[in-house]
């Protein structure tokens, strides 16, 4: 098969799924929902085409995507296999090729040549060095860009980096997909880690409050010695209370990060876990939520606790599998505060099933193998150059005085 021929049984069958969403009755009202959730119910056909990519992609209905409600009417396809795989990123472009372009992907660090499904003259004032926020996906050999959302520009970098770094928070597993060699790099680290988290501190866990926590991070990434004594969690009265600086969204993530635990001016208990197998993570009320299998009474917001550890995404199965092998009555105590009958096999694929279908590593190991995070955080860490104080008058269309090589009026003399 030709690239041509390809290219056109891609488009053909994207089409088909455009019409699976205007023919299917379930489908089609919950599109009519989405375009006027986002206001754009009176729009033409053209314009709802570029609204749909986006939604087959993202939107869910019972927790199937649009793309699966597709094959499950229709059967199976190589393309609709392939469309099921996307990888949805941003991209800094290295080079606009004849019929497409060579991409490096910021956040799992791998270069694709990826062909365009539309003719080039399509992307008119797209140049090399510029990131686009874009979806491709591998079909028969070749990749293909299928959607370009968002274009940035090269002066926007930490923009770029930022968006790759909240990517990876997101979904860690971003950084590996798709690139064996990144994920053999971070199991090496977290073997290497591990060992040196036992040898310094001589457990896999160190139970401590926020307002250490940050130190002894701080100190085993730099291989410094901290003695844990003063240090351990001193909590007398457990309670659970909304942490605002835990919700980490693009633009405070990076400023969250360099505050640390220790931001928040009350005192809550953290654990230090290095898992084996996954990596470092600190669990912010993991003692809290211990303690309710200990005497539920003692703890303050016992439903509010539970809910977190089942439902954040930050915190995998295996610690609710550590926390129940040391309590015999977990679930049972899980079930009466959240109403429910689960085994504990059936809270795990309720609320944990992304960790039980895919190896997920640790967020804070994955940030540590990442150059967008360590270009973002040193950026951000760097004191920044301040505009410099005009002695004399400077033309408009003088060089600036800071020295960018730019015009005046396109640099310092835009404010």
């Amino acid at each position: 098969m030709t690239v041509i021929e390809k290219i056109n049984e891609i488009n053909d069958v994207v089409k088909q799924v455009f019409d699976f969403t205007q023919k299917n009755e379930i489908v089609k009202a919950d599109f009519d929902e989405y375009l006027a959730t986002i206001g754009a119910r009176n729009i033409s056909l053209n314009q709802i085409e570029k609204i749909f990519l986006p939604y087959i992609f993202e939107r869910r209905i019972d927790n199937k995507s649009i793309i699966e409600m597709y094959e499950e009417e229709n059967g199976t396809k190589d393309i609709i296999t392939s469309l099921k795989n996307t990888i949805a990123s941003i991209f800094e472009i290295k080079k606009i090729l004849k019929n497409g372009f060579e991409l490096y992907n910021l956040v799992n660090e791998k270069t694709y040549k990826v062909l365009s499904l539309t003719k080039m003259t399509n992307f008119r004032g797209i140049y090399a060095g510029q990131y686009i926020v874009a979806r491709i996906f591998e079909f028969a050999g070749e990749y293909y860009v299928i959607e370009i959302s968002n274009v940035l520009s090269h002066s926007q970098k930490e923009d770029a980096y930022r968006y790759a770094v909240m990517k990876l928070v997101n979904n860690p597993r971003m950084l590996y997909f798709d690139n064996p060699e990144k994920e053999e790099e971070i199991k090496s680290t977290i073997v290497d880690m591990y060992q040196k988290f036992i040898k310094t501190f001589n457990t896999d866990i160190i139970l401590t409050t926020n307002k250490y926590a940050d130190d002894i991070i701080g100190a085993f990434n730099e291989g410094e010695d901290i003695d844990l004594a003063d240090k351990r969690c001193d909590i007398k009265e457990y309670k659970f209370f909304h942490v605002k600086e835990l919700d980490n969204n693009y633009s405070n993530f990076l400023e969250n990060s360099m505050g640390g635990f220790s931001s928040h001016n009350e005192i809550y208990d953290v654990a230090v876990i290095f898992d084996e197998q996954k990596g470092l993570y600190a669990i912010p009320f993991y003692q809290t939520f211990s303690k309710i299998f200990e005497d539920k009474n003692q703890v303050e917001n016992v439903k509010n606790c539970v809910e977190y550890f089942l439902t954040n995404d930050s915190i995998p199965n295996t610690i609710l599998e550590r926390i129940s092998t040391e309590h015999a009555n977990f679930m049972d105590v899980v079930n009466e505060v959240m109403g429910t009958s689960y085994t504990f096999d059936d809270m795990l694929k309720k609320y944990k099933s992304e960790f039980l279908n895919n190896t997920i590593y640790s967020s804070a190991t994955v940030l540590f193998c990442s150059k967008a995070f360590s270009e973002i955080f040193d950026y951000i860490s760097e004191p920044k150059p301040q505009t410099p104080v005009m002695t004399e008058k400077v033309g408009r269309n003088d060089p600036c005085p800071c020295g960018s090589g730019k015009k005046f009026k396109n640099c310092c003399g835009k404010n």
